[in-house]
């Protein structure tokens, strides 16, 4: 324990990361009274909507949802004008409330935080950046984005290939010619179903190599009429609260009865109305889809009786269908015109599964069924999620243990918000918590607001230091495991699971029990006096 008084820090509060939840931290803490600074990689806000600018990023949350509720007059101001969002118009509301709210000034852009040191003897924490300069500061919160961390996968002679070479996770701002180019793009999941189709529309040919086909839903995305938008903004207290207590932070239709009590005509017709209203409704379709492997399979072969109707070819859309894992298992993919692109004559599909990559070539891609010849790969293979931008600090706690060491074996975290032996140090959506399972908005704002909160109280009472109990992350731990541990959840190689990144430990890492019921845990922790937490009183 601290046995001197701390020394004044450079501010009160570090905050790393300026995407949705970096913004809102940053806001919130100067609210209270406290000096804040952040960092960004970036050279400007928006965290994962500034990276990922590839052809067709869009988010699959309704865009009146995926947005902050903090604030009356800026709900009520801000125009959406479709459905779901793209990328230019997510990254333009944010630009738009760091200007409102004048943050920028408090943000030290194009700079990449490589350490976290927290001093027991200093009462504070040091951060470093990537140019040498150290911050202090006796609170720091860590926003760095559950999909943030973009993963390159390792393949043989990546270095030989002569041809440009993207990802998606880190898209050129000046965006990316296609025209009259061989493209081959690697990766089916949600950045490469969003971006094939656009690329294909320009590219002379394009080749897309799949190992692991998902579930794509149509997005029947379209423009919002103001009439639409008016009437949502007239009840956004309603619709707010209603997001804050639901299981997933949207606002779905609700199950219709069970799969497996619904005569077979019934249920395809059900199918038929979400396929048709499109998003992610359509795993929502009856009360029994993500609890019974036999329910799922209903709706899985609905989605494979669709792939065959559309894509022309048999063996193409045959290696288009998901088989061996349950439907919404992998987080369902959002699509336009998805499967349609399959039977352009510039599109050929590379089944990995047939055929693997075996190594990078000067001129292309070479698998066991030929060369593919082309000018440009685009990697669209995702994120080491969760946990991969938070490792890629070094950050260290009490002693000058390592969080990569504390999670050599997987993630532990208290509510996903706070991790044992590193005291005054907040993760904002991190593992253990509902995070990427969830409108992560509206997740979002309820860690920050706690946060807040529990630094807010950490002053009022004097207390100097607050850090999760060992035996407490255990038990929340423990919890998150088991009652992820008999769903079907379990049953898919995903990144929820960290199966994507070689070597990354197998450790279901979101919260499965829902935003509602999370937020009901939280508030319960915050009125029993913190309960899980151990605190050291400031001196006299």
């Amino acid at each position: 324990m601290l046995n001197n008084p701390p020394q004044t820090p450079d501010c009160d509060a570090i905050v790393v990361g300026a995407g949705f939840a970096g913004l809102y931290a940053l806001h919130s803490l100067r609210q209270r009274g406290l000096s804040v600074r952040g960092f960004e990689a970036g050279s400007s806000v928006g965290g994962t909507w500034f990276w990922n600018r590839y052809p067709g990023a869009r988010c699959d949350v309704d865009s009146a949802d995926y947005s902050y509720s903090f604030d009356d007059d800026l709900q009520q101001e801000w125009i959406w004008t479709e459905r779901f969002p793209a990328q230019p118009e997510i990254l333009s509301y944010l630009e738009h409330v760091a200007d409102r709210f004048d943050l920028r000034k408090e943000i030290t852009f194009g700079t990449r935080v490589t350490s976290a040191d927290f001093d027991e003897t200093a009462g504070l924490w040091t951060i470093t950046t990537d140019d040498g300069d150290s911050v202090t500061g006796r609170w720091v919160v860590m926003a760095t984005g559950a999909l943030s961390s973009a993963r390159m996968p390792e393949l043989a002679g990546q270095q030989d290939f002569r041809g440009e070479v993207h990802h998606t996770g880190h898209w050129p701002s000046q965006g990316v010619e296609f025209t009259g180019k061989r493209v081959g793009v690697i990766g089916t999941g949600s950045s490469g179903v969003q971006a094939i189709p656009l690329i294909a529309e320009q590219a002379e040919h394009l080749t897309v190599f799949q190992r692991t086909p998902g579930f794509v839903i149509p997005a029947r995305n379209r423009p919002l009429g103001p009439d639409e938008l008016d009437e949502i903004k007239a009840d956004y207290p309603t619709r707010r609260q209603n997001l804050r207590e639901s299981h997933g932070g949207w606002i779905l239709p609700p199950p219709v009865g069970l799969a497996l009590e619904t005569a077979p005509e019934v249920r395809d017709k059900e199918y038929e109305s979400r396929w048709a209203g499109g998003g992610i409704a359509f795993q929502n379709t009856f009360g029994d889809i993500m609890i019974s492997v036999d329910a799922n399979e209903t709706a899985a072969e609905f989605v494979r009786s669709k792939i065959r109707d559309t894509v022309e070819d048999p063996t193409t859309a045959e290696a288009l269908c998901p088989k061996g894992y349950p439907l919404g298992s992998k987080r369902l993919c959002i699509g336009t015109d998805y499967y349609e692109t399959f039977n352009r004559d510039n599109v050929t599909l590379a089944d990995l599964r047939a055929a693997p990559i075996e190594h990078i070539v000067a001129e292309g891609i070479q698998t066991s069924a030929g060369l593919h010849e082309l000018d440009m790969i685009v990697y669209a293979t995702g994120f080491d999620a969760m946990t991969g931008a938070l490792n890629a600090i070094d950050i260290r706690g009490r002693d000058g243990i390592a969080l990569r060491e504390t999670w050599a074996a997987g993630p532990r975290t208290y509510l996903g918000v706070a991790v044992a032996g590193f005291p005054n140090m907040f993760v904002l959506t991190g593992p253990g918590s509902p995070s990427v399972l969830s409108n992560v908005v509206v997740s979002i704002e309820q860690h920050v607001e706690w946060v807040v909160d529990y630094i807010d109280h950490m002053r009022r009472v004097g207390t100097q230091f607050a850090e999760a109990t060992h035996a407490a992350q255990e038990q929340w731990v423990d919890h998150v495991t088991s009652i992820a541990a008999d769903s079907l959840y379990m049953q898919a190689d995903s990144w929820y699971l960290g199966a994507n990144v070689p070597g990354k430990p197998r450790i279901f890492m979101p919260y499965i029990g829902g935003v509602g019921n999370y937020r009901n845990l939280c508030t319960q922790i915050a009125a029993d006096n913190y309960r899980g937490f151990t605190t050291t009183p400031e001196l006299a």
